[in-house]
């Protein structure tokens, strides 16, 4: 089983290496490497040149204007090649060497269409220091109209079904992953399993979770997606998922 890995950048170069180096350790190696870069300026494109030839052919990549990073998404998926597509952000890496391994030994079950395990977060840039633990053992669809979602780094699916159910929707800020999970749970129904395992190291920081400014516009797009969707829901219900992430954080 092939497995296409996407990561979309734009002036990355300060995380980038972290995010190649730990798809390199990793044990399984029949992978599709895809960089989608959105026409970086820092050094981002001399990084991707160093590492290309560490991949024996197995990395494709393109420098272009894009229009965000659900659009150098689509691109990726569109380019991929695996059985299974999964998303590693440019200042994410994967937190164990056997990360893939395990998440393709759970796709032996034919009848899964997606799984998805658990992520944690860091920060100041220490990876010894655990800010926040994101588990996805709980979510049940149900639980979409809270707001609460699979942790999307972790989120593998068959290429089938990014092919069934189209890319992500460009009409979203910071929401498009939101929205595809509900789409792909509510719309079409897919099967799918919870790995008890932390796929991803994440840094803090990151668009959709900083800022008053971003909060809001968040809370105004899972509302939008699950309304578009079919799930009756408010923001007051949105708003639940900020209330159990307060026991994700580690004081």
């Amino acid at each position: 089983m092939k497995v296409s890995i996407i990561t979309a950048t734009y002036n990355s170069a300060a995380t980038l290496k972290d995010t190649i180096e730990s798809i390199l350790c990793q044990t399984y190696t029949n992978i599709d490497y895809i960089i989608i870069d959105g026409g970086s300026i820092d050094g981002t494109i001399d990084i991707i040149k160093e590492y290309e030839p560490k991949f024996s052919g197995k990395m494709k990549w393109i420098s272009e204007h894009d229009r965000g990073i659900y659009d150098a998404m689509n691109k990726g998926i569109d380019m991929s090649s695996g059985d299974v597509v999964g998303i590693l952000n440019s200042d994410d890496y994967f937190t164990s060497k056997d990360v893939l391994s395990k998440m393709v030994d759970a796709f032996d079950d034919q009848s899964l269409d997606a799984v998805f395990g658990d992520v944690h977060f860091i920060k100041n840039g220490n990876p010894n220091k655990v800010a926040r633990y994101y588990s996805s053992r709980y979510f049940t669809p149900f639980w979409l109209r809270f707001g609460f979602m699979p942790a999307h780094p972790s989120f593998y699916a068959r290429k089938r079904v990014f092919d069934m159910a189209g890319g992500y929707s460009l009409d979203y800020k910071i929401g498009s992953d939101f929205e595809m999970m509900v789409r792909l749970f509510r719309k079409y129904h897919i099967h799918y399993k919870y790995l008890q395992m932390d796929f991803v190291t994440m840094r803090m920081g990151g668009a959709s979770t900083s800022g008053t400014s971003s909060h809001h516009t968040l809370l105004l797009e899972d509302t939008r997606a699950c309304r578009e969707n079919g799930i009756y829901t408010h923001p007051l219900l949105i708003c639940m998922k900020y209330l159990y992430k307060v026991f994700e954080f580690r004081w």
